[in-house]
Protein backbone atom coordinates (compact mmCIF):
# COMPACT_ATOMS: atom_id res chain seq x y z
CA UNK A 1 0.00 0.00 0.00
CA UNK A 2 1.09 3.52 -0.88
CA UNK A 3 1.81 5.66 2.11
CA UNK A 4 0.74 9.21 0.99
CA UNK A 5 3.71 11.76 1.23
CA UNK A 6 3.05 15.06 3.08
CA UNK A 7 3.63 18.22 1.30
CA UNK A 8 5.99 20.78 2.61
CA UNK A 9 7.43 23.94 1.28
CA UNK A 10 11.21 25.58 2.49
CA UNK A 11 10.69 29.20 2.10
CA UNK A 12 14.15 31.03 1.80
CA UNK A 13 14.92 34.24 2.74
CA UNK A 14 18.17 34.96 0.42
CA UNK A 15 19.31 37.70 2.32
CA UNK A 16 18.95 36.55 6.09
CA UNK A 17 22.08 35.94 8.18
CA UNK A 18 26.06 35.50 6.78
CA UNK A 19 25.42 33.57 3.76
CA UNK A 20 25.44 30.02 2.75
CA UNK A 21 21.79 29.99 1.25
CA UNK A 22 23.00 27.66 -1.72
CA UNK A 23 24.50 24.99 1.02
CA UNK A 24 21.48 24.79 2.96
CA UNK A 25 19.48 24.63 -0.24
CA UNK A 26 21.70 21.30 -0.82
CA UNK A 27 21.37 20.21 2.87
CA UNK A 28 17.56 20.10 1.90
CA UNK A 29 17.52 17.95 -1.19
CA UNK A 30 19.82 15.69 0.57
CA UNK A 31 18.66 14.94 3.75
CA UNK A 32 14.65 15.49 3.45
CA UNK A 33 12.99 12.34 4.10
CA UNK A 34 11.49 11.77 0.62
CA UNK A 35 9.33 8.22 1.58
CA UNK A 36 7.78 10.78 4.01
CA UNK A 37 7.57 13.95 1.92
CA UNK A 38 6.74 15.63 -1.20
CA UNK A 39 9.06 18.96 -0.67
CA UNK A 40 9.52 22.17 -2.52
CA UNK A 41 11.59 25.20 -2.04
CA UNK A 42 10.77 28.57 -2.85
CA UNK A 43 12.90 32.44 -2.22
CA UNK A 44 11.43 34.95 -0.69
CA UNK A 45 11.13 38.41 -3.18
CA UNK A 46 10.62 41.24 -0.74
CA UNK A 47 9.21 42.02 2.55
CA UNK A 48 6.47 40.05 4.00
CA UNK A 49 6.64 38.00 0.86
CA UNK A 50 7.46 35.26 2.99
CA UNK A 51 3.63 35.70 5.02
CA UNK A 52 2.01 35.20 1.59
CA UNK A 53 3.68 31.91 0.68
CA UNK A 54 3.64 30.41 3.93
CA UNK A 55 -0.46 31.35 3.90
CA UNK A 56 -0.73 30.12 0.71
CA UNK A 57 0.79 26.99 1.66
CA UNK A 58 -1.95 26.62 4.66
CA UNK A 59 -4.38 27.17 1.92
CA UNK A 60 -3.31 24.48 -0.44
CA UNK A 61 -3.21 22.11 2.93
CA UNK A 62 0.45 21.66 3.07
CA UNK A 63 1.63 19.64 6.19
CA UNK A 64 4.32 21.92 6.82
CA UNK A 65 5.95 25.28 5.78
CA UNK A 66 9.72 25.56 6.61
CA UNK A 67 11.41 28.85 7.54
CA UNK A 68 15.11 29.37 6.62
CA UNK A 69 16.36 32.33 7.74
CA UNK A 70 16.78 34.45 11.24
CA UNK A 71 13.68 35.25 13.54
CA UNK A 72 12.40 37.87 11.08
CA UNK A 73 12.05 35.32 8.56
CA UNK A 74 10.16 32.64 10.99
CA UNK A 75 8.29 35.49 12.34
CA UNK A 76 6.98 36.00 8.33
CA UNK A 77 6.51 32.31 7.76
CA UNK A 78 4.42 32.22 11.25
CA UNK A 79 2.21 34.98 10.93
CA UNK A 80 0.52 33.08 7.61
CA UNK A 81 -0.01 30.03 9.32
CA UNK A 82 -0.92 30.91 13.10
CA UNK A 83 -4.52 29.16 13.90
CA UNK A 84 -3.88 26.35 10.96
CA UNK A 85 -3.16 22.77 10.83
CA UNK A 86 -0.14 23.29 9.03
CA UNK A 87 3.61 23.36 11.71
CA UNK A 88 6.74 25.23 11.46
CA UNK A 89 9.44 23.88 10.77
CA UNK A 90 12.84 25.86 11.42
CA UNK A 91 16.28 26.08 9.62
CA UNK A 92 18.17 28.37 11.48
CA UNK A 93 20.04 30.86 9.13
CA UNK A 94 20.13 33.89 10.48
CA UNK A 95 22.49 36.01 12.47
CA UNK A 96 20.78 36.01 15.83
CA UNK A 97 18.08 32.64 16.00
CA UNK A 98 16.67 33.21 18.92
CA UNK A 99 13.79 30.54 18.95
CA UNK A 100 15.56 28.57 17.58
CA UNK A 101 18.23 28.70 20.07
CA UNK A 102 15.02 28.27 22.61
CA UNK A 103 13.57 25.01 21.33
CA UNK A 104 17.79 23.76 20.55
CA UNK A 105 17.40 23.89 16.82
CA UNK A 106 20.78 22.80 15.67
CA UNK A 107 22.27 25.45 13.17
CA UNK A 108 23.73 22.68 11.24
CA UNK A 109 21.26 22.77 8.38
CA UNK A 110 21.45 19.06 7.88
CA UNK A 111 20.73 18.22 11.10
CA UNK A 112 17.58 20.70 11.36
CA UNK A 113 16.45 19.10 8.36
CA UNK A 114 16.44 15.77 9.86
CA UNK A 115 14.34 17.38 13.09
CA UNK A 116 11.93 18.04 10.69
CA UNK A 117 11.96 14.43 9.19
CA UNK A 118 10.61 13.33 12.35
CA UNK A 119 7.60 15.79 12.87
CA UNK A 120 7.64 15.79 16.39
CA UNK A 121 5.56 18.87 16.86
CA UNK A 122 4.40 21.03 19.78
CA UNK A 123 1.32 23.70 20.11
CA UNK A 124 3.12 27.27 21.21
CA UNK A 125 1.81 31.04 21.80
CA UNK A 126 1.83 33.84 19.59
CA UNK A 127 1.86 37.10 20.54
CA UNK A 128 0.03 40.26 19.68
CA UNK A 129 0.96 43.74 20.05
CA UNK A 130 -1.27 46.22 18.24
CA UNK A 131 -1.77 45.13 14.85
CA UNK A 132 1.50 43.26 14.48
CA UNK A 133 2.39 39.35 15.97
CA UNK A 134 5.48 38.25 17.03
CA UNK A 135 6.69 34.87 18.52
CA UNK A 136 9.46 35.22 20.13
CA UNK A 137 10.74 38.53 21.54
CA UNK A 138 9.52 42.41 20.96
CA UNK A 139 9.90 45.29 22.66
CA UNK A 140 10.75 49.02 23.05
CA UNK A 141 13.20 51.45 23.85
CA UNK A 142 17.10 50.30 23.32
CA UNK A 143 16.98 47.32 21.84
CA UNK A 144 13.94 48.70 19.41
CA UNK A 145 17.21 51.78 18.41
CA UNK A 146 19.90 48.66 18.40
CA UNK A 147 17.19 46.46 15.49
CA UNK A 148 17.14 50.25 13.96
CA UNK A 149 20.28 50.48 13.48
CA UNK A 150 21.15 47.17 12.76
CA UNK A 151 18.64 46.69 9.67
CA UNK A 152 20.50 49.38 8.10
CA UNK A 153 24.05 47.80 8.86
CA UNK A 154 25.62 46.56 5.49
CA UNK A 155 26.84 43.59 6.98
CA UNK A 156 25.51 41.01 9.53
CA UNK A 157 26.48 38.60 12.47
CA UNK A 158 27.37 39.40 16.26
CA UNK A 159 30.41 41.86 15.68
CA UNK A 160 28.36 44.14 13.77
CA UNK A 161 25.16 44.06 16.41
CA UNK A 162 28.21 44.06 18.90
CA UNK A 163 29.42 47.09 17.24
CA UNK A 164 26.53 49.04 16.86
CA UNK A 165 25.53 48.39 21.01
CA UNK A 166 28.78 49.50 22.38
CA UNK A 167 28.31 52.82 20.08
CA UNK A 168 24.49 53.93 21.02
CA UNK A 169 24.96 52.73 25.00
CA UNK A 170 26.57 56.14 26.52
CA UNK A 171 24.28 57.93 24.92
CA UNK A 172 21.12 56.64 25.41
CA UNK A 173 18.71 58.04 27.68
CA UNK A 174 16.18 55.98 29.73
CA UNK A 175 12.78 56.81 28.61
CA UNK A 176 9.59 56.39 30.79
CA UNK A 177 6.55 54.02 30.36
CA UNK A 178 3.41 53.64 32.03
CA UNK A 179 2.33 50.24 32.18
CA UNK A 180 -0.70 48.31 32.88
CA UNK A 181 0.04 45.13 33.80
CA UNK A 182 -3.04 42.42 34.00
CA UNK A 183 -4.61 45.54 35.58
CA UNK A 184 -1.82 47.12 38.06
CA UNK A 185 -0.25 50.19 36.95
CA UNK A 186 3.19 50.87 36.86
CA UNK A 187 5.83 53.65 36.32
CA UNK A 188 9.00 52.96 34.86
CA UNK A 189 11.62 55.01 33.58
CA UNK A 190 13.62 52.23 31.86
CA UNK A 191 16.87 51.50 29.30
CA UNK A 192 14.53 48.74 27.38
CA UNK A 193 11.46 46.55 28.19
CA UNK A 194 11.30 43.72 26.43
CA UNK A 195 8.34 41.10 26.15
CA UNK A 196 9.88 37.35 26.00
CA UNK A 197 7.60 34.77 24.48
CA UNK A 198 10.45 33.07 24.51
CA UNK A 199 13.71 33.57 26.30
CA UNK A 200 16.03 34.29 24.12
CA UNK A 201 17.33 37.82 22.28
CA UNK A 202 19.55 35.71 19.62
CA UNK A 203 23.19 35.26 20.31
CA UNK A 204 22.53 32.81 23.24
CA UNK A 205 21.89 35.76 25.00
CA UNK A 206 18.67 34.82 27.84
CA UNK A 207 17.00 37.98 28.51
CA UNK A 208 14.33 35.58 30.71
CA UNK A 209 15.24 32.85 31.69
CA UNK A 210 12.07 31.25 32.97
CA UNK A 211 10.08 32.12 29.90
CA UNK A 212 8.20 29.45 28.15
CA UNK A 213 6.65 29.27 25.06
CA UNK A 214 3.28 27.10 25.96
CA UNK A 215 2.31 28.90 29.39
CA UNK A 216 -0.12 31.38 28.09
CA UNK A 217 1.96 34.57 29.49
CA UNK A 218 4.15 37.00 28.03
CA UNK A 219 7.87 37.94 30.04
CA UNK A 220 7.64 41.86 30.63
CA UNK A 221 11.38 42.43 31.01
CA UNK A 222 12.33 45.99 32.72
CA UNK A 223 15.96 46.38 32.40
CA UNK A 224 17.14 49.57 33.87
CA UNK A 225 20.69 51.59 32.53
CA UNK A 226 23.77 50.04 34.08
CA UNK A 227 27.03 51.90 34.83
CA UNK A 228 29.51 50.76 32.24
CA UNK A 229 31.63 49.49 35.62
CA UNK A 230 29.36 47.06 35.48
CA UNK A 231 28.03 46.30 31.84
CA UNK A 232 30.92 42.96 31.93
CA UNK A 233 28.98 41.30 34.68
CA UNK A 234 25.51 42.07 33.30
CA UNK A 235 26.58 40.47 29.59
CA UNK A 236 27.70 37.19 31.73
CA UNK A 237 24.50 37.01 33.01
CA UNK A 238 22.62 37.05 29.94
CA UNK A 239 24.79 34.53 28.77
CA UNK A 240 25.00 32.71 31.85
CA UNK A 241 20.91 32.87 31.97
CA UNK A 242 21.00 34.34 35.20
CA UNK A 243 19.88 37.91 34.24
CA UNK A 244 16.85 37.62 36.00
CA UNK A 245 19.06 38.18 39.65
CA UNK A 246 20.16 41.35 38.84
CA UNK A 247 19.02 44.48 40.66
CA UNK A 248 18.77 46.31 36.87
CA UNK A 249 16.12 43.97 35.84
CA UNK A 250 12.75 43.58 36.69
CA UNK A 251 10.33 40.31 34.90
CA UNK A 252 7.06 40.15 35.76
CA UNK A 253 4.75 37.48 33.69
CA UNK A 254 1.38 38.52 32.73
CA UNK A 255 -1.21 37.86 30.09
CA UNK A 256 -2.16 41.59 28.99
CA UNK A 257 -0.27 44.54 28.48
CA UNK A 258 -0.73 48.25 27.60
CA UNK A 259 2.46 49.89 27.82
CA UNK A 260 2.26 54.01 27.04
CA UNK A 261 5.10 56.42 25.89
CA UNK A 262 5.44 59.93 25.15
CA UNK A 263 6.31 59.56 21.55
CA UNK A 264 5.93 57.28 18.09
CA UNK A 265 8.60 55.30 18.44
CA UNK A 266 10.19 51.87 16.60
CA UNK A 267 9.69 48.69 18.39
CA UNK A 268 12.17 45.95 18.03
CA UNK A 269 9.17 42.86 16.68
CA UNK A 270 11.30 39.59 16.44
CA UNK A 271 14.69 41.59 15.80
CA UNK A 272 13.00 43.92 12.75
CA UNK A 273 12.49 47.04 13.31
CA UNK A 274 8.91 48.58 13.37
CA UNK A 275 7.02 51.49 13.63
CA UNK A 276 4.51 51.72 16.30
CA UNK A 277 2.51 54.69 18.55
CA UNK A 278 2.88 56.17 21.73
CA UNK A 279 0.15 53.09 22.95
CA UNK A 280 0.77 49.27 22.83
CA UNK A 281 -1.19 46.49 23.76
CA UNK A 282 0.10 43.40 24.52
CA UNK A 283 -2.43 40.02 24.03
CA UNK A 284 -1.24 36.12 24.17
CA UNK A 285 -2.63 33.94 21.33
CA UNK A 286 -2.48 30.81 23.97
CA UNK A 287 -1.09 27.24 21.99
CA UNK A 288 -2.18 29.09 18.72
CA UNK A 289 1.16 27.62 16.57
CA UNK A 290 2.05 24.78 15.89
CA UNK A 291 6.32 23.91 15.48
CA UNK A 292 7.99 21.24 14.80
CA UNK A 293 11.26 20.47 17.79
CA UNK A 294 13.90 18.43 18.20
Amino acid sequence: MTVQRKKIRFIINPISGVGGKPIIEKAINDNIDRDKFEHEIVYTKAANHATELSREAAEMNYDVVVAVGGDGSVNEVAKGIIGTRTSLGIIPAGSGNGLAHHLKISANPAKAVKVINEMNSILIDTVRINNETFVSIAGVGFDALVAKKYAKEGKRGFWSYFKIVTREYMAYKPKKYTLTIDGQVLERKALLISFANSCQFGYHASISPDAELSDGLVDVCICNKVPLIEAPLIANLLYLKQIDKSKYVEIIKAKHVIVKRKRNRIINLDGEPVKAGKELTINVNPLSLNVIIP
